[in-house]
């Protein structure tokens, strides 16, 4: 497969997805009026489902579990933290882990699908609106999720992963009304949707540096705490088969206490970790970057 295949779609020729925008324009139309509808019992539907999409799904499951294999657990938890994860509105697993797997490849070099190199706006969602990376053809992303390519359930969902948002919808619809509607889905998913598309605009463009890696990434704590932990993405880019991100007490790292919760019951196994006393002791090797000593340097933002 020709590298020119995996490259994004440049925002200069005009062309738009134009399904995927008139999608995203409802789901923002929805979400605005939301609060024409207030309701608590509303607001605390979408809190629990933000954090069952956005934490159990995105960052437990597709980010942490699927595409680095920090943790191994049972199938039936797998898929059913997938299917979680669909809620989320950003595609079924296999586009999902393949793109992000391309990022890592390619980190803010030609052929990353979302870096800010190529404009902040372009990394936080013009790569959605008029890029193909969610959109490349069965044999590009066999190649980058073989191991997800010969999984049934997750081709199936990857197919109709769109089914368990409307499913969910219509409860809400049933139970609550177009106030559960409006915040429970609209709300919630363009808010969830924000939060994580900040990983690749401003995690790559401000925040600080405790690796030197070969990237842009850094740590930010205001996104870590839109996104269960995600903004610890210096972190991440150093050691991205680490389970946790947060490689001290105080970075808070809720993706990680979910893994570790599983494991303490038993359902999470082969959990890999990396903490910075580890790595201060040289227990641990740093694969794509070397630790930062210097005050000066782990302070300082990227593109600085």
């Amino acid at each position: 497969m020709q590298l020119e295949s995996l490259e994004k779609r440049s925002a200069a020729n005009g062309e738009v997805n134009w399904v995927t925008a008139i999608f995203m324009a409802a789901f923002h139309v929805g979400a605005v009026a939301a609060f024409f509808f207030f309701s608590w019992k509303a607001v605390f539907v979408a809190l629990l489902l933000w954090w069952i999409s956005g934490s159990l799904g995105i960052g437990m499951c597709y980010h942490r579990l699927l595409t680095h294999r920090g943790y191994k657990t049972d199938r039936w938890l797998e898929y059913l933290m997938t299917v979680c994860a669909t809620l989320a509105l950003e595609g079924g697993p296999i586009f999902w882990v393949a793109t992000h797997r391309i990022h890592h490849q390619f980190s803010d070099q030609d052929g990353d699908p979302h870096s800010p190199i190529d404009g902040k706006w372009w990394a936080h969602m013009g790569w959605i609106l008029m890029g193909k990376s969610m959109h490349h053809d069965t044999t590009t992303l066999a190649r980058y999720v073989p191991d997800l390519a010969k999984d049934k359930f997750h081709v199936w969902i990857t197919k109709y992963h769109y089914l368990p948002q409307i499913i969910v919808g219509m409860v809400l619809l049933a139970i609550g009304g177009w106030p559960w509607l409006l915040w429970g889905t609209f709300f919630r998913t363009v808010f969830g949707l924000h939060c994580t598309w900040l990983v690749n605009s401003a995690t790559h463009s401000w925040g600080r540096r405790r690796f030197a890696t070969r990237d842009l990434s850094t740590n930010s704590m205001w996104v870590a705490l839109m996104t269960f932990g995600e903004g610890w993405h210096n972190n991440h880019h150093a050691h991205p088969t680490s389970a946790a991100h947060g490689f001290t007490w105080y970075e808070i790292d809720t993706n990680w206490y979910g893994i570790w919760l599983l494991k303490q019951l038993g359902l999470a196994w082969d959990v890999k970790r990396v903490t910075l006393a580890d790595l201060q002791k040289g227990g641990v090797a740093a694969p794509n970057g070397r630790l930062i000593t210097t005050p000066l340097a782990e302070g300082a933002a990227a593109g600085d």
